[in-house]
């Protein structure tokens, strides 16, 4: 324990002291701050003589009521994703001596990357610094008051900005909770929270900053105030890179962690030569549920207004999940000539991470597209490509999270084309949607991709190498056999 907690304070005394990096910069989403004025005097009785008239000062935008009621409810929405949805969904698909560990792991690490995030992770995210990270200037969210507020996608629109720094925050703790899976039922306790520190701080934040950092629409007043404001965006945004709530930021950013775990942890004892089916696929179908509703808030919400276009990313994540679901259970039922629970629960999660990153860029008819698109592809992911990877992803994040989320990443610039019912891409000097280029849109779609696996593969291997080398990755064989609640945890999820 002595190593832990030295190596814990080693972590945070790094993180808290990481240097910002001087780069050319580039942008995307990120909420901008501004203090709102003081409410306006109630204006006094008309005098006998007017004064003379002056120019009247130009309001500070105040946040709208309805929209600040709508992200706070998306937040708690996607609070729940994580507990109790991404807990029970990944518990039933364990062996029931290693469902409370799973539990444990989803419920901490949730805990920890909220602290964290307040601590430095949001400042680091969402400030103005370089391409890849923001300064320590909101450290412990230092001039974040009631008063302060942050940009949406609209000019003149804004929201409280601790109801961003909550929402942003359930999307960095769900995301470190995803990785659990890949590796369930055989790493150490102890580990797992030393490198969620490392990959929140050296993975999770640069990504978020990379892609959806920017100035805000109101920056954009001409051609060289938008050359300005995007100078000051992240490396993918100033790419023009499209990631509406989170394919790269969130499901390959994770996927790949989970990989690389894979790998370096091990395979389970007895993987392959004995059974590891899900012990309650009842609970999975119940946290598949959860997830579901609760993308809602994740998807919708990340139109940062309750408008339109949040309409649209929310009948988006309905038919393209269920669009999923079908596709993998039908190719399942086809190819194993039964239809499963599993099938179906797998395919909804698969579809609502493909929709993720174009819930608010494409038509619906593109939307069921690709969540048909998505339950196919990601079925032959956690079966074909799995046996090609040779890895013991025990609950298939990379074959559902991450080929879901490469996924709808690159068709993110087939479907957003207005001709085929997209949005297109909006244009905030000119005020209107631009010109759409398909193939320039794919490209930058393509270097997202690309950044996203390369970043947190490195990351990750760095991470879980000097974890493995100051506490070790992995419970001792004699422990794994006889499973992780008692011999982790000294409890039990059932007795009987």
């Amino acid at each position: 324990m002595k190593r832990l907690f030295a190596l814990l304070a080693l972590v945070g005394a790094v993180s808290l002291g990481a240097p910002v990096w001087a780069q050319d910069k580039v942008a995307e989403p990120a909420a901008v701050t501004a203090e709102v004025a003081a409410p306006a005097a109630v204006e006094a009785p008309a005098a006998v003589e007017a004064a003379p008239a002056e120019a009247a000062p130009v309001a500070a935008p105040v946040p709208n009521k309805g929209d600040n009621a709508w992200i706070m409810v998306c937040a708690a929405f996607v609070i729940l994703m994580s507990i109790p949805g991404l807990a029970l969904f990944y518990g039933g698909l364990v062996r029931s001596k290693n469902m409370l560990s799973v539990l444990m792991q989803v419920f901490v690490v949730f805990c920890l990357i909220s602290v964290l995030w307040v601590v430095y992770g949001y400042s680091l995210a969402f400030t103005e610094g370089n391409a890849f990270f923001g300064t320590l200037d909101k450290l412990f969210l230092s001039g974040v008051t009631i008063e302060s507020v942050g940009a949406t996608f609209s000019k003149g629109v804004v929201i409280s900005e601790l109801i961003f720094v909550i929402f942003q925050g359930a999307f960095a703790a769900i995301t470190c909770g995803l990785i659990v899976g890949a590796f369930a039922e055989r790493a150490k306790f102890s580990a797992i929270l030393v490198f969620m520190v490392i990959w929140f701080t050296l993975a999770y934040i640069p990504m978020a900053h990379m892609v959806w950092y920017w100035a805000g629409p109101d920056a954009y007043t001409s051609a060289e105030a938008g050359a300005a404001a995007g100078a000051t965006a992240g490396f993918l945004f100033q790419h023009g890179a499209l990631d509406f709530a989170g394919g790269t930021v969130v499901h390959i950013n994770a996927a790949i962690a989970g990989l690389v775990g894979a790998y370096m942890i091990g395979k389970r004892i007895g993987y392959g030569r004995e059974a590891m089916a899900p012990h309650s696929l009842t609970f999975t179908m119940i946290g598949a549920s959860l997830l579901w509703f609760g993308w809602f808030g994740f998807n919708a919400g990340s139109a940062l207004e309750a408008s339109g276009g949040s309409a649209l990313a929310m009948v988006n994540t309905w038919v393209a999940t269920a669009a999923a679901a079908l596709s993998w259970m039908f190719a399942e039922w086809i190819f194993k000539g039964k239809p499963s629970m599993l099938g179906a629960a797998s395919g909804a999660v698969a579809g609502l991470v493909a929709i993720t990153p174009a819930a608010g860029f494409v038509g619906v008819m593109g939307a069921i597209v690709l969540g048909l698109l998505a339950g196919i592809i990601c079925l032959w992911g956690v079966n074909g490509l799995k046996k090609l990877l040779g890895a013991d992803d025990s609950l298939d994040v990379f074959g559902v999270h991450g080929i879901g989320g490469i996924l709808g990443a690159l068709l993110v610039a087939v479907f957003a084309d207005p001709a085929l019912g997209g949005t297109g891409v909006y244009d905030y000097v000119a005020n209107a949607v631009a010109p759409y280029d398909m193939g320039a849109q794919f490209i930058a779609q393509a270097k997202g991709v690309a950044t996203v696996i390369v970043w947190s593969g490195v990351v990750s291997l760095v991470g879980y190498k000097l974890v493995d080398i100051i506490i070790g990755l992995r419970v001792p064989e004699e422990e794994e056999r006889e499973g992780l609640d008692l011999t982790s945890h000294g409890e039990t999820a059932y007795h009987h």
